[in-house]
């Protein structure tokens, strides 16, 4: 599975505003009220919120990707946002964080979980892919750019 399949329009927010991650992490998953039974959407943000208090997901070079397997959930579903500002993730290197990937899916698919969250951190990992996503004009923008990153040779 390629993070393109799952990326689509009304699933990318540029130029969010978040104070802090705790209400950055609320607002993109109120992003996915669209796409799964609005009951859920309190369940998804306390086991994202859970799942960060263990170990932040700020991955380094201003990227986080919090994530949470939510018993209920058939196929993965995401948001990808662009902050206006950068805030502070607990980010491993300390850096604020600019580019956002939540990632929910289901239990029954934990190892399609392990292996888009694999592929989201190797792609946002390249410097010039990082750049571009920081200069996208629309969403159409951004998942091109993702189709494209992941048609290159690894």
């Amino acid at each position: 599975m390629k993070v393109s399949d799952i990326l689509e329009s009304g699933s990318i927010v540029l130029d969010i505003e978040a104070g802090e991650k705790q209400e950055l992490i609320k607002r993109l998953v109120n992003e996915l009220r669209d796409r799964v039974e609005e009951p859920m959407i309190p369940e998804i943000k306390k086991l994202v919120l859970e799942r960060e208090e263990v170990m932040s997901t700020g991955v380094g070079k201003g990227i986080a990707i919090p994530h949470a397997k939510v018993p209920g959930i058939e196929n993965h579903i995401c948001v990808f946002a662009r902050l206006k500002k950068a805030i502070d993730f607990g980010s491993v290197d300390s850096e604020p964080v600019h580019l956002v990937f939540l990632l929910v899916g289901g239990h029954q698919k934990a190892g399609i979980h392990i292996k888009l969250l694999s592929k989201i951190s190797r792609l946002l990992n390249h410097d010039n892919f990082r750049n571009q996503l920081l200069k996208a004009s629309d969403e159409q923008s951004v998942i091109q750019l993702f189709r494209e990153e992941e048609e290159l040779p690894a």
